[in-house]
């Protein structure tokens, strides 16, 4: 017998196994995106060249107007979205001046960029947190 007592907790089970998931979209990973270490801030959104690709550029570095300044260069071009990743592509990584296969992925609100040669297993993840607007100094020339 079903007992009133009951009827709350059973409608809050209910409605947690019945709330659909929320699907990822190829435009998650459009926006803003601040590196883990803090010291650069990367712009996903389509690519000028190819429309239904995402690019990536460094739009915010730490290190702008001295040797090191990245800003500007594209450090990120994946071709094809499927099964919630953007994929099928290259990564740039001017740390060690390398291109590598790459695959990105939005989840929770993380971008979880994986960098690899060979099989993705074998790579390495970078996560970073989206922003609304780029820090303030220093700023990167417009070209």
């Amino acid at each position: 017998m079903f007992r009133p007592r009951y009827a709350a907790a059973l409608a809050v089970l209910i409605s947690v196994i019945y709330v659909p998931a929320i699907a990822a979209s190829p435009d998650d990973a459009k926006g803003l995106w601040l590196t883990a270490e803090k010291d650069g801030v990367l712009e996903f959104k389509a690519c000028e060249a190819r429309p239904s690709a995402l690019c990536g550029t460094i739009v915010w570095d730490k290190d702008a107007g001295g040797p090191k300044d990245n800003c500007g260069l594209q450090v990120a071009q994946l071709d094809r979205y499927e099964n919630e990743a953007w994929r099928d592509g290259w990564l740039f990584d001017p740390r060690d001046n390398k291109k590598y296969k790459g695959v990105l992925r939005v989840k929770q609100g993380v971008l979880h960029l994986r960098a690899f040669v060979g099989a993705e297993i074998l790579g390495q993840t970078e996560q970073m947190t989206r922003v609304a607007d780029l820090p303030t100094s220093p700023q990167c020339k417009k070209p």
